[in-house]
């Protein structure tokens, strides 16, 4: 008799630690593909943002020679892409997008102001190409957003927040719009 107990603890002990390391597998593996979703997404916004910040030194140039009086514009654009090739975290890079879309918000709103330049061919594809870039920033904003809230609800969720503190893995930040960017741009038709 003591044998057969000893025995089915054996087996009930060995079920239990099966199931703890297929848990523990599974749940590692989970983790790794929405950390890679995670990252997958952030790719696909990095590519359009650096598609935008290699446009603005062209956008700049092709301005200057239209709008002479209007060098703080100017600056705040091209300090606005200087932050974003500093950047080294994707927080940092958030910001630094954040800065830029604030700067082009204010370097077109002030071409407005300059016919000529509005009528300029180069000017014109610049900002069509700039505002197709912004929207597709805006689409895979969203979807990244959603990896991100998933992934982040995932390694805070108990038990799996046991693994992912072994793992070291950090809440992804979100891909937020600044305070300063929620008002609506001013018009004038004056």
């Amino acid at each position: 008799m003591a044998i057969g107990i000893g025995l089915i603890a054996f087996f009930i002990l060995l079920l239990v630690v099966i199931v703890l390391v297929v848990y523990a597998v599974s749940l590692y593996n989970s983790l790794v593909r929405l950390r890679n979703q995670n990252e997958k997404a952030w790719s696909n916004i990095d590519v359009l943002l650096k598609q935008r910040a290699d446009m603005l030194p062209n956008l700049v140039e092709t301005c200057k020679g239209y709008m002479q009086h209007e060098r703080g514009t100017f600056e705040a654009v091209t300090n606005a892409r200087s932050s974003w090739q500093r950047a080294s975290t994707r927080g940092e890079q958030i910001e630094a997008n954040n800065q830029i879309a604030g700067a082009l918000k204010s370097l077109f709103a002030v071409a407005e102001n300059y016919p000529e330049l509005k009528a300029n061919q180069n000017f014109l594809q610049l900002q069509a190409t700039i505002q197709q870039i912004e929207n597709q920033i805006a689409v895979r904003r969203e979807s990244y957003n959603d990896a991100a809230n998933v992934f982040n609800t995932t390694i805070q969720q108990f038990p799996n927040l046991i693994v992912a503190r072994m793992l070291a893995y950090q809440p992804a930040p979100y891909f937020k719009v600044e305070e300063a960017d929620r008002a609506a741009p001013k018009v004038s038709f004056a």
